[in-house]
Protein backbone atom coordinates (compact mmCIF):
# COMPACT_ATOMS: atom_id res chain seq x y z
CA UNK A 1 0.00 0.00 0.00
CA UNK A 2 1.68 3.61 -0.95
CA UNK A 3 2.75 5.09 2.13
CA UNK A 4 0.30 8.35 1.57
CA UNK A 5 -2.67 5.94 1.16
CA UNK A 6 -1.60 4.28 4.37
CA UNK A 7 -0.93 7.12 6.62
CA UNK A 8 -4.42 8.90 5.42
CA UNK A 9 -6.15 5.89 6.24
CA UNK A 10 -4.39 5.03 10.06
CA UNK A 11 -4.81 8.43 11.09
CA UNK A 12 -8.81 8.62 10.65
CA UNK A 13 -9.58 5.53 11.51
CA UNK A 14 -7.59 5.94 14.71
CA UNK A 15 -9.09 9.28 15.15
CA UNK A 16 -12.26 8.09 14.37
CA UNK A 17 -12.42 6.03 17.40
CA UNK A 18 -11.34 8.06 20.05
CA UNK A 19 -13.83 10.71 18.97
CA UNK A 20 -16.38 7.77 19.20
CA UNK A 21 -14.99 6.29 21.99
CA UNK A 22 -16.33 9.87 23.90
CA UNK A 23 -19.96 8.36 23.68
CA UNK A 24 -21.17 11.73 22.76
CA UNK A 25 -24.29 10.91 21.26
CA UNK A 26 -24.71 13.96 18.70
CA UNK A 27 -21.74 12.98 17.30
CA UNK A 28 -22.45 9.32 17.26
CA UNK A 29 -25.38 10.38 15.19
CA UNK A 30 -24.31 12.41 13.18
CA UNK A 31 -21.03 9.87 12.30
CA UNK A 32 -24.23 7.51 11.54
CA UNK A 33 -26.24 9.54 9.02
CA UNK A 34 -23.20 9.99 7.34
CA UNK A 35 -22.50 6.37 6.64
CA UNK A 36 -26.32 6.21 5.74
CA UNK A 37 -26.44 9.10 3.42
CA UNK A 38 -23.60 7.37 0.97
CA UNK A 39 -25.24 4.08 1.25
CA UNK A 40 -27.45 2.67 -1.78
CA UNK A 41 -31.15 4.34 -2.28
CA UNK A 42 -32.21 5.83 -5.04
CA UNK A 43 -28.83 6.64 -6.08
CA UNK A 44 -26.17 4.01 -6.65
CA UNK A 45 -23.36 4.67 -4.40
CA UNK A 46 -20.62 5.57 -6.97
CA UNK A 47 -23.32 8.37 -7.82
CA UNK A 48 -23.43 9.45 -4.69
CA UNK A 49 -19.59 9.17 -3.94
CA UNK A 50 -18.88 11.85 -6.90
CA UNK A 51 -21.51 14.15 -5.73
CA UNK A 52 -19.62 13.71 -2.25
CA UNK A 53 -15.98 14.43 -3.96
CA UNK A 54 -17.52 17.51 -5.75
CA UNK A 55 -18.92 19.02 -2.73
CA UNK A 56 -16.19 18.43 -0.86
CA UNK A 57 -14.16 19.78 -3.01
CA UNK A 58 -15.90 23.14 -3.53
CA UNK A 59 -15.75 23.63 0.16
CA UNK A 60 -12.21 22.49 0.06
CA UNK A 61 -11.69 20.03 2.84
CA UNK A 62 -8.78 18.12 1.74
CA UNK A 63 -9.64 15.20 4.17
CA UNK A 64 -12.91 14.64 2.66
CA UNK A 65 -11.37 15.11 -0.35
CA UNK A 66 -8.60 12.19 -0.13
CA UNK A 67 -11.80 10.15 2.11
CA UNK A 68 -13.82 10.50 -1.75
CA UNK A 69 -11.43 10.03 -3.87
CA UNK A 70 -10.49 6.54 -2.34
CA UNK A 71 -14.08 5.86 -2.38
CA UNK A 72 -14.20 6.55 -5.83
CA UNK A 73 -11.65 4.10 -6.79
CA UNK A 74 -13.16 1.76 -4.65
CA UNK A 75 -16.50 2.15 -7.08
CA UNK A 76 -14.07 1.39 -9.93
CA UNK A 77 -14.53 4.67 -11.77
CA UNK A 78 -12.32 5.99 -14.27
CA UNK A 79 -9.96 8.17 -14.77
CA UNK A 80 -11.56 9.83 -17.18
CA UNK A 81 -14.51 10.06 -15.19
CA UNK A 82 -12.55 11.62 -12.30
CA UNK A 83 -11.29 14.05 -14.02
CA UNK A 84 -14.58 15.16 -15.49
CA UNK A 85 -15.69 15.36 -11.64
CA UNK A 86 -12.55 17.87 -11.14
CA UNK A 87 -14.08 19.52 -13.63
CA UNK A 88 -17.48 20.49 -12.55
CA UNK A 89 -15.74 20.94 -8.60
CA UNK A 90 -13.54 23.57 -10.41
CA UNK A 91 -16.29 25.45 -12.40
CA UNK A 92 -18.90 25.34 -9.71
CA UNK A 93 -15.88 25.92 -7.02
CA UNK A 94 -13.78 28.38 -9.23
CA UNK A 95 -9.72 28.76 -9.58
CA UNK A 96 -9.32 28.60 -5.44
CA UNK A 97 -10.31 24.75 -5.97
CA UNK A 98 -7.24 24.02 -8.34
CA UNK A 99 -4.58 23.48 -5.15
CA UNK A 100 -7.59 20.77 -3.59
CA UNK A 101 -7.44 19.20 -7.65
CA UNK A 102 -3.97 18.86 -7.49
CA UNK A 103 -3.40 17.22 -4.27
CA UNK A 104 -6.32 14.59 -5.13
CA UNK A 105 -4.87 14.12 -8.33
CA UNK A 106 -1.42 12.99 -6.46
CA UNK A 107 -3.79 10.65 -3.95
CA UNK A 108 -5.87 9.37 -7.18
CA UNK A 109 -2.32 8.39 -8.59
CA UNK A 110 -0.84 6.90 -4.88
CA UNK A 111 -4.31 4.68 -4.91
CA UNK A 112 -3.49 3.45 -8.37
CA UNK A 113 0.29 2.70 -7.24
CA UNK A 114 -1.37 0.60 -4.85
CA UNK A 115 -2.80 -1.44 -7.19
CA UNK A 116 -0.58 -1.31 -10.41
Amino acid sequence: MNPKVKEFNEYRSKMNDLILSKDNLVIKRLYNLDTNTYAAGALPVKTKEMLGLVASMVLRCDDCIKYHVEKCYEEKITTEELYEIFAVANIVGGTIVIPHTRRAAEYWEALNETSG
